[in-house]
């Protein structure tokens, strides 16, 4: 059985992280026109700037020290979401 989780589903509606992405995400819009004048229209798609910024603010949040140990708890994070489910029953 496949499930699909979002992280709407996974963060309660009162976490204060809620209020920082809204933050967040209004920052960034602003910046728009310098990131699109920073990158090539040829070759190999980035990872969009935006994606960076907001990964390396939850790393800061969370104090996780490098990009690696960030990849790691995310995939545990969203193993155990998909698990939790299963063993609530």
């Amino acid at each position: 059985m496949l499930s699909s989780l979002s992280t709407e589903d996974l963060i309660p509606k009162d976490h204060p992280i809620r209020r920082i992405r809204k933050v967040v995400d209004e920052v960034l819009a602003e910046m728009d026109g310098e990131f699109d004048s920073m990158y090539s229209r040829i070759g190999r798609p980035s990872v969009p700037p935006e994606q960076l910024l907001k990964a390396t603010i939850l790393m800061a949040l969370y104090t996780v020290r490098s990009e690696r140990a960030f990849c790691e708890r995310l995939n545990y994070d969203l193993l155990l979401a998909l698990l939790t489910p299963m063993w609530a029953w």
